[in-house]
Parts: C-alpha cells; sequence; structure tokens
C-alpha cells in the first residue's frame, strides 16, 4: 500500500492548540455507514422511502450520484433525503472517489441492472481491495470485466436478474466484502448463502449493523452460524431511516477533552447502536477519562494534565479488530499519553484510504514521538513531542490524528486538513471554533 507523502504539501493548516480546559456541546453530522447503506437499501426496496438527517459528504453524494445513474431518484436537496427506486437500465459511469462503500456496495446491485456500468475512482483506490467482491460475483452469476486486475477500474455487465446462491470468500481484508454481498443478496433470485473462510473478519459491528439494516427492511437474514450468512429472496421493504450521528466522527471532540482536562458532550448519542464509535466510550474510560451517559448525550471528562506531559491520559494495551477505523484517533492519543501503549489486530488497516499504520508510525514518529510498527498495530512510549508538518495521504482519519496531536503540542501544521470533508464537511471551522 503506498503511504508515500506528498512531494509539496497542500494548504498546511494550523492546529489548533488547547490552551486550556476544553468545555464544549457539539452535535455531529450523520453516519457515513448508516447513510449509505439507507441510502442502497432505498434503491433496491419496493417504494419511496426517506433518509432523515443523511450525511451530506464527498462519500455520501457519490453514492446518491451512483443510484441515480443506476436508475433510481435521490434526491438530496434538503436534510432529509428522499429516494424513489425505479427498475436499474442503461449503460452509466460510477464514480467511486475514495468511497470504499460506494466500490464494494454499488457492483453487487449493478449486476441487477440491464446495462453495463463502469466502475472507477481515484487514483488511490485502485489500491484498495475488492477482487474478493468481484469474484464473488463471477461465481453468483455476475459478468465482470476487470482486466484480470481485481480492482478499479472495472465494469458490471447486469442482464437484469441475478441467479445468486452460495458464495465462499475470503473477507478478512475488509467487512465491507460482507455487507456488499448481503445488501443485495434478497434481490437475487436464490438470495445469498455467503460463508468467509480466512482469518477473522475485522470491524464485525459493520456486518451486525448490515444485518440489522435487512431485518429492519423486513429481510430474511440468517446469521446463526459463525462466519455464515443466508439471505433469502424477497421483496425489500420500504422503510424511512433516522441516520444517528457519527460516532467515529467523535472521536476528535472527545479527545479534546481528555487532552485538556476538559468536558465535551456529543449530543443524541444512541443508548444502543452498531456503530463501531460506540466503543470510545470504554476506550476513553481506559485511558483515564470519566465517561458518563447525561440529557443531551455522552459526556466525556478528561484527566487533569500531568505538569510536564502533554496530557495526563494513561497508555492502554488494546486489540482494535473490530473498530480499526478508531485506531489514528486512539493512536494520536496514546502518542500524548503518560504510559506506554499497544494497539494490536488491525493489519487490515493498511488497506483502508491509505496504509495507515505505517502512516501513523511515520508521522507520529516525525514529531518526536517513540513509536514501533508491527505488522498488525502500534507500540508508543511517552516522549516530548515537538511541531512539524502532518501529512494525511488523502485520509480523514489521519487528519484527526493530526489535530488531535495539534491539541496537545504546539505548532502542528496539519497538510490538506480539507480532505475530512470525506465525512466532515467544513471541519476545520467548526473545530476551530472550539478552540
Amino acid at each position: 500500500m503506498d503511504s508515500a507523502r506528498p512531494d509539496h504539501p497542500a494548504d498546511p493548516w494550523p492546529a489548533p492548540r488547547a490552551r486550556g480546559r476544553v468545555d464544549a456541546v457539539v452535535s455531529l453530522p450523520g453516519s457515513k455507514s448508516l447513510t449509505n447503506r439507507a441510502l442502497l437499501l432505498a434503491s433496491v426496496a419496493e417504494g419511496p422511502s426517506v433518509v432523515r438527517r443523511a450525511l451530506r459528504s464527498r462519500d455520501t453524494l457519490l453514492m446518491a450520484t451512483a443510484l441515480t445513474g443506476l436508475g433510481s431518484q435521490v434526491d438530496t436537496t434538503g436534510e432529509d433525503w428522499v429516494v424513489t427506486p425505479a427498475a436499474f437500465a442503461g449503460d452509466t459511469d460510477v464514480d467511486c472517489g475514495l468511497a470504499g462503500t460506494v466500490m464494494r456496495f454499488v457492483p453487487p446491485v449493478a449486476g441487477l441492472s440491464t446495462g453495463t456500468v463502469a466502475f472507477d475512482g481515484d487514483p488511490h483506490m485502485r489500491n484498495r481491495p475488492v477482487g474478493q467482491v468481484l469474484t464473488a460475483l463471477r461465481t453468483l452469476g455476475v459478468e465482470v470485466d476487470d482486466g484480470g486486475r481485481g480492482g478499479l477500474p472495472f465494469a458490471v455487465r447486469g442482464t437484469g436478474t441475478v441467479p445468486g446462491g452460495r458464495v465462499v470468500l475470503d473477507a478478512s481484508g475488509s467487512s465491507q466484502f460482507v455487507s456488499a454481498l448481503l445488501l443485495a443478496g434478497a434481490r437475487y433470485d436464490r438470495g445469498v448463502d455467503l460463508v468467509h473462510e480466512g482469518k477473522p473478519v475485522p470491524s464485525l459491528p459493520h456486518v451486525e449493523m448490515t444485518v440489522a439494516m435487512l431485518r429492519e427492511h423486513g429481510v430474511d437474514v440468517d446469521d446463526g452460524d459463525a462466519d455464515r450468512w443466508r439471505v433469502s429472496p424477497g421483496p425489500v421493504a420500504a422503510v424511512d431511516h433516522d441516520i444517528e450521528p457519527d460516532l467515529s466522527n467523535a472521536a476528535p471532540f472527545l479527545a479534546l477533552a481528555a487532552v485538556s482536562g476538559g468536558s465535551v458532550v456529543v449530543r443524541g448519542w444512541p443508548t444502543a447502536t452498531n456503530q463501531a464509535g460506540d466503543a470510545l466510550r470504554d476506550i476513553l474510560a481506559a485511558m483515564g477519562c470519566t465517561v458518563d451517559r447525561v440529557d443531551e448525550g455522552l459526556r466525556v471528562t478528561g484527566p487533569e494534565p500531568v505538569a510536564g506531559a502533554h496530557s495526563g491520559l494513561q497508555g492502554v494495551d488494546l486489540d482494535l479488530h473490530d473498530v480499526g477505523e478508531l485506531a489514528p484517533a486512539v493512536a494520536a492519543l496514546c502518542a500524548v499519553a503518560t504510559s506506554p501503549s499497544h494497539l494490536r489486530g488491525i493489519a487490515h488497516i493498511r488497506a483502508h484510504e491509505t496504509d495507515r499504520i505505517t502512516a501513523l508510525a511515520t508521522e507520529l514518529g516525525a514529531l518526536g514521538a517513540e513509536v514501533e510498527e508491527r505488522p498488525d498495530g502500534l507500540s508508543l512510549r511517552p516522549s516530548a513531542l515537538h511541531g512539524g508538518t502532518w501529512h494525511t495521504y488523502a485520509d480523514h482519519r489521519m487528519a484527526h490524528a493530526g489535530v488531535i496531536v495539534g491539541a496537545a503540542v504546539d505548532g502542528v501544521l496539519v497538510e490538506d486538513v480539507a480532505t475530512t470533508s470525506k465525512t466532515f464537511p467544513d471541519f476545520a471551522d467548526f473545530w476551530s471554533s472550539l478552540l
């Protein structure tokens, strides 16, 4: 995975330093994961539906555009997006951008079209794995032309129906391989009987999210056996969805409380959710924060900063296999903690928007962190950090990690902070307003 730094850093942005306690109440945009699943299910449903408080970001607009190209009508003009499904027909091009959900979730639906659907995206997306999905689609009866690359660009040539049936794949590279096939499975003639063979599937909460949403749409899903999911063929009911706040996007804001000894409340934190970001409650508590549910949502209060240190946080030893998307923010917090940390189980994040393990080791090390890169994670020891340019590699989670370090360390410049628009438009202005 190419994690090379850009030769000419774009618009390095001075990350604001937290000079004292940060006390704030924040409202977050909606979940990207929930929004894109809701949009896709709405496009294959029996009638129109509404996605309320949809996240408006590059990834979700790319999904809406892709589904519109296939034939559905997706009205994104308001806060609540209206989806009117229609038969998928005609040739179209799909721009995946840097959205893994578009690259992986849309092809199984494109198999239901009567046209040729061509997929491509940003240059880095050609390195991200999708071959397991394409091979599985061929097994299920879909014609896919990828020139033998197992990646972008590729084309799906639909015939209007997909036979479906049993398929075996290795989803150890991404839980999205499983979700992609489950989301379309009910529309296949024989449904989908999916078996995973390989190392454990990462980020299982995302698969659980997919299964829960399918059931909300009346789809019969059997997940009673380990590493096997069976989706019965049948109609997909039209269901309106209320999109929860994006809890993974809460990480940098709760980190402000953690590093400053302040208190931050995230409004609308759900009492029950399948979002991986909910794990922040336990992670921050383990690092010495106080975590409370309050009327407005979730409140995190950081420990009193230690004199001569960057924070009062304790180091942790964590297996983040199921919540790998939190690793950049957690690594940033570990870099300013007062005792050693070990983050494990996240080899799969090397194939995210960038090789996040190498990128984190490189950027933290450049700012003075004592960090050791391991095949499946990072080890960090307390050290005196200094300012410098933090490169993001066009990765929004890397930008989040950079601003967290910048809140605790003087002189951190975040290159291409605008990449945060992937899941949080106007992030930089909002962040600055809190500091």
